[in-house]
């Protein structure tokens, strides 16, 4: 550490520089200047002691450089055991997350003929859905890393994928002149059920979740139109945003969803009763490209999404204003993961074709976590 930084400055000599900045930049944080405040972490080599202790230190705890080109996707499998992305080099990579958190790279997945750009885990994390962009749906077994059944013919273009809970069975959307939802039977892709209509035509696919419990279904269209769906009975609830959908995200208690808006906001709405929460949340930069935000951490209490000033931005849900500022990718940051049984860790993916890793470095600041965002 630069020995200047430990300089007493002020009138009588109270305060040590380092312990001056980094409390300015905390200060910048929670005021909403993040840029400021990243900008001076930049210039000063300091971070806030709030920033180190909560998610890891400078630049991410590891850093994944698996990807030849822009990684877009990122999720980590339902026991957090394994971390899968999706890239336009046309591959998806199976990573494992191992005790110590220093994931490794277990299976290179080729074969899709364009870039991955959305993943999905079976429920018991044995088989893995990738989605290429405007493409055919491809079914790996994870632990062999061996491709086994091809989703096509069903559409002239995928744009997301889902599993249902009873592991039996796989939403897939598609759009272009058929616009339409199908619920196959798997393994053997038997259509079950297609939807094609309580929407217009014209309007594009362009996301949807499943709920944790099965039974509901979140469409996002490019008319800035969100419909929730219950799958058994087929009836539709939607409503109209101000400004274009990029991505949406299910809460695991299945009660909250956020979307994410091309007006660099999101917005976290109650499933159930249709309406959004009081807060908004800023500070990111969203306007052009599609970025994946989520939910979680510590008892899901927080947001998480990537940003097209390459970094990587958290909300504790009652505050719109960033808890943090994540630095250290130097391209846009397209998609992020909290793994689900490790709260602390999450993952991000960017243009910049690496898979940044954050997370404390060791128990003695797990448990500093603990304490901050609780």
């Amino acid at each position: 550490m630069d020995n200047n930084n430990q300089v007493l400055i002020g009138s009588k000599g109270l305060i040590k520089k380092e312990d001056f900045v980094a409390l300015m930049i905390q200060s910048l944080h929670s005021l909403g200047y993040t840029a400021t405040a990243s900008d001076l972490e930049s210039v000063s080599g300091i971070r806030s002691d709030l920033h180190s202790r909560a998610i890891g230190g400078p630049g991410g705890k590891l850093t994944l450089c698996g990807h030849k080109d822009e990684v877009w996707y990122v999720k980590f499998s339902n026991k957090g055991q394994y971390l899968a992305s999706g890239s336009k080099d046309y591959t998806a990579i199976i990573w494992e997350v191992p005790e110590n958190g220093n994931l490794t790279l277990r299976h290179t997945l080729s074969g899709h003929q364009s870039g991955v750009s959305f993943l999905s885990w079976s429920p018991d994390d044995a088989t893995l859905l990738t989605c290429a962009n405007a493409e055919k749906i491809m079914l790996w077994n994870v632990s062999t890393g061996e491709h086994f059944h091809t989703i096509n013919g069903l559409g002239p273009a995928f744009s997301s994928c889902a599993w249902l809970p009873d592991d039996k069975g796989i939403f897939f959307g598609s759009y272009g002149y058929v616009n339409h939802v199908c619920r196959i039977r798997y393994p053997n892709s038997r259509i079950l059920t297609s939807w094609s209509g309580g929407w217009n035509p014209s309007n594009s696919i362009i996301n949807f979740a499943v709920t944790p419990n099965g039974k509901e279904i979140v469409f996002m269209f490019s008319d800035k139109q969100v419909a929730v769906m219950n799958i058994e009975a087929g009836h539709w609830r939607s409503f109209t945003m101000d400004a274009a959908i990029v991505s949406t995200c299910v809460s695991e208690d299945g009660k909250y969803l956020i979307l994410n808006l091309n007006s660099a906001e999101i917005q976290l709405w109650d499933i159930e009763k249709m309406v959004a929460t009081r807060l908004k949340y800023r500070g990111h930069r969203q306007s052009r490209y599609v970025i994946h935000s989520c939910i979680g951490g510590l008892e899901s209490k927080f947001i998480a999404s990537g940003s097209e000033d390459s970094r990587v931005y958290i909300w504790n849900q009652k505050n719109g204003e960033p808890l943090e500022v994540l630095c250290g990718h130097s391209a846009i940051v397209n998609s992020v993961s909290w793994n689900p049984k490790r709260p602390q860790m999450l993952a991000s993916a960017s243009d910049d074709k690496t898979i940044r890793i954050w997370g404390p470095g060791n128990s003695q600041k797990q448990a500093q976590v603990s304490k901050i965002i609780t």
